[in-house]
């Protein structure tokens, strides 16, 4: 009678100290799931488990599975499996991702609105496993990112249930399983599942290291902005049939927006199938709100492929065809930059007065750069109008203020050459001076060369044999650079340098008819005219036509 006693009592005791099974325990058991990662070849990559936060399929789970992965599917308490759409997000460092998958409706659990304290009962909830509820109490609850939770538990954590949810006594959930640091421990770990759900795309994560990890397709950001911000970054970034699909996506999210429409134009145009282009941008023009900005790109577009593709005809595109987007976007709203457009395509048909015209009077706009003065002067180069190219170089170069940035740079080099086309050395020698301090590190033999030209014409002598001896260290090579030298020297009379010089350039390239040219003209007139003849003969055997002249004339 005793022992029955004592029987009962303990099996009291056990029935007071079990948990109760929590009421929400089997409807929160729907929204679990188990998820499964694949590598292109179709082989199991990676396996975990998984919760639903949405009702549109958005799930989250750990990260670690998807890296490398081109699949994934989930499969649900009732064994049906989804295959996953697309990456929402990811972060590395607390090992979690959220993603969508493919399924009309899902059940999702309800997120804590407030994280649980230090003490708090907590149930660790199993995929498809309603008899083994794990109870544990909240040990910590540290704060991360200002707004989130990070908790360790005492709980002994099951094997297999990494990335299961965290459930308070009402039935939220309050965070995501983490993988134990060893089976069997005491302490378990949970990161914050409202921090899981916050996890989203925005325009720059296409660049994100951490979601290139997968090569699951990532979703679109949900505001038109950062997804105009991706379409831009894409290119650079993916590969051309992921680009493809995220033009369509654009499309499929954005209907009336012109960006996808006018993206997928440009990658047909570079495919050379101008029909679906303009299928494309006639779409974009017809959804764009702004209609102007859509016949402006529409004109930009026809305008590249008529400049850069000009040996694939279309009879549908025309720099005419151009230059009527680019003046009904005008009409649309008459900005400058549409009449700047009418200038350049204007400018590619030859019709230099027309496109000047239009130069004239963008001078004062909004507009006005170096860049557009420079565009001004090729007008007026191409109307041989020297001196108003020039005053518009003075007003181009007069844009920036000294000391120049490199920005002034090839406007002051193209100055500079237009200066020496006009004869006036002097000032083009001011501007390669200029050019040479701000390009100092990249500036090469030929610059040299060029200066020593417009020296030569300014006579200054010193300078420009300074820099012909810059351009022999930099190619000592080109025989060139010692045939001007040895000529620049002849000419003021430095004899016994120019035998030098022409020596060395012979040794250089003894097939060459100048250095033999130079090497006599420089004996002759040091009186050494028997060798110098000799060698105005080897010029002349290397074909040289100044050679005979030379020849009589030192003759005598």
């Amino acid at each position: 009678m005793r022992k029955i006693l004592l029987l009962l009592i303990a099996l009291n005791m056990s029935l007071t100290t079990l948990p109760a099974q929590p009421s929400w325990t089997k409807k929160a058991l729907k929204s679990v799931f188990t998820l499964k990662t694949f590598s292109a070849d179709g082989s199991l990559l990676g396996s975990t488990n998984g919760f639903f936060v949405g009702e549109q399929g958005e799930a989250v789970s750990s990260f670690s599975p998807f890296k490398g992965a081109s699949s994934a599917i989930v499969i649900d308490a009732q064994g049906k499996e989804m295959p996953v759409a697309c990456m929402l997000g990811a972060n590395d460092t607390y090992d979690v991702a959220k993603f969508r998958v493919e399924a009309k409706k899902t059940v999702p659990l309800t997120i804590a609105a407030s994280a649980a304290g230090e003490q708090t009962a907590v149930w660790l909830l199993p995929y498809h496993d309603q008899k083994n509820l794990t109870q544990g109490t909240v040990r910590k609850a540290e704060s991360f990112k200002d707004y989130y939770t990070y908790y360790t538990v005492a709980l002994n954590m099951p094997e297999g249930t990494a990335s299961c949810p965290l459930m308070n006594a009402e039935g939220e959930v309050i965070g995501l399983m983490q993988q134990p640091y060893k089976q069997g421990d005491t302490l378990s770990y949970a990161v914050s599942a409202r921090f899981a759900d916050s996890l989203a795309i925005n325009g720059l994560s296409i660049n994100d290291p951490t979601l290139r990890a997968t090569l699951i397709k990532k979703d679109l950001p949900a505001t038109l902005s950062q997804a105009q911000l991706t379409l831009y970054l894409a290119e650079a970034s993916l590969d051309s049939a992921a680009y493809v699909q995220l033009l369509h996506d654009f499309i499929d999210r954005f209907p009336n927006a012109p960006d996808g429409y006018t993206y997928c134009a440009q990658m047909e145009t570079a495919q050379k199938d101008f029909g679906a282009a303009t299928r494309d941008m006639e779409q974009a023009i017809k959804v764009a709100e702004k209609k102007d900005e859509a016949h402006f790109t529409y004109s930009k577009l026809i305008y590249q492929k008529e400049i850069y593709m000009s040996q694939t005809p279309y009879d549908g595109w025309s720099l005419d065809k151009a230059l009527d987007e680019a003046r009904q976007a005008e009409a649309i709203n008459p900005l400058p930059v549409y009449r700047h457009q009418q200038a350049i395509i204007l400018y590619a048909q030859k019709k230099f007065s027309d496109a000047d015209a239009i130069y004239q009077g963008l001078y004062g706009s909004d507009l006005r750069s170096a860049n557009l003065f420079y565009e001004g002067s090729r007008c007026k180069a191409m109307m041989a109008d020297t001196l108003s190219q020039i005053a518009l170089l003075d007003s181009c170069v007069a844009m920036f203020s000294k000391p120049y940035l490199k920005e002034a740079a090839p406007y002051l080099m193209a100055r500079a050459q237009v200066l020496m086309d006009a004869h006036r050395y002097r000032d083009a020698v001011n501007d390669l001076n200029d050019y040479e301090k701000l390009m100092q590190a990249t500036v090469n033999a030929n610059f040299y060369y060029v200066r020593y030209q417009a020296e030569v014409g300014g006579r200054l002598f010193q300078q420009a044999l300074n820099d012909i001896d810059h351009a022999i260290t930099m190619e000592p090579q080109y025989d060139l650079y010692y045939a001007e030298k040895a000529s620049l020297q002849v000419r003021v009379g430095m004899f016994d340098e120019a035998i030098d010089t022409a020596t060395k350039g012979i040794e250089v390239a003894p097939d060459h008819s100048d250095g033999y040219l130079f090497l006599g003209i420089a004996q002759c007139l040091k009186g050494q005219k028997a060798e110098g003849v000799k060698n105005l003969q080897k010029a002349k055997e290397l074909g040289d036509p100044q050679a005979d002249g030379l020849i009589e004339k030192y003759s005598k």
